[in-house]
């Protein structure tokens, strides 16, 4: 589970040299792809449930599931979310990270910093004997608090030797409630946060969620490992924040 993330940090940090304006998102697919299978794995995501692309590539109102292709083209001050998976020696690693495309405005500049916060507020949560919902409140607590809405449609999961295991990890929730979590569970935590209202709808070509009110939507993924001194963060930005340097989301 290790080598599989850190191939996906890796392969965002390769993607993070090419998010440019001008860029269309079926080029960062062919990167990614290529990246990954240079590397050994294959990407997770081609092919899965009939996905047909490597990268979910989600560009401002679009929440998750974007599909790549040569006529989307990015454009200043746009924002992209790409999600991320692998498979490597049977394993399944998944991270997702909201680029900037150039520079954004200030109210779509703290969308991405604050749904960033939430994600490690969330892990603070995973930890052994807690339960799912400790980490769905502190992420949905947080947000709201801050004026933003939290999607309900889409919730973060279990993960190992494939992508979508139990337990389904929400971004809303109470204290207390919700499975137990164990030592050695591996989960993805993925808050998915709107400027806007909090309601989704799906696009005709049955994949991409984007907003009701085409409002911007932010969406960090990273993949932990409960673990008994600890969440452990299996995913790393540390790879694409290298490239972005000043420019990464604090």
């Amino acid at each position: 589970m290790r080598l599989a993330n850190r191939l996906v940090g890796e392969t965002q940090g390769e993607l993070a040299k090419h998010i440019l304006p001008g860029v269309t998102t079926l080029q960062l697919d062919k990167i990614a792809e290529t990246f990954i299978r240079d590397h050994g794995a294959t990407p997770a995501f081609l092919g899965h449930n009939g996905f047909p692309n490597s990268l979910c590539t989600s560009v401002n109102e679009q929440v998750v599931h974007g599909i790549p292709s040569a006529k989307t083209v990015l454009k200043e001050g746009d924002i992209v979310s790409i999600d991320c998976g692998t498979v490597l020696n049977g394993f399944v690693g998944d991270s997702a990270y909201t680029f900037c495309v150039g520079e954004v405005g200030t109210e779509v500049s703290k969308l991405l910093k604050i749904t960033k916060e939430a994600l490690y507020l969330g892990i603070q949560q995973a930890v052994e004997g807690r339960r799912v919902g400790d980490i769905s409140f502190a992420i949905q607590s947080y947000c709201e608090s801050q004026g933003y809405s939290v999607v309900r449609e889409l919730v973060g999961h279990g993960i190992g030797r494939k992508m979508h295991e139990s337990p389904e990890i929400p971004n809303y929730g109470r204290r207390g409630q919700g499975p137990l979590l164990r030592s050695g569970m591996c989960i993805c935590i993925e808050p998915m946060i709107n400027i806007g209202s909090k309601n989704v709808t799906i696009e005709q070509d049955g994949w991409t969620v984007r907003t009701k009110d085409r409002k911007c939507s932010a969406h960090f993924e990273h993949c932990i490992a409960i673990r008994p001194d600890g969440p452990q963060i299996l995913s790393s930005f540390e790879f694409l924040e290298e490239v972005l340097g000043n420019n990464r989301i604090i």
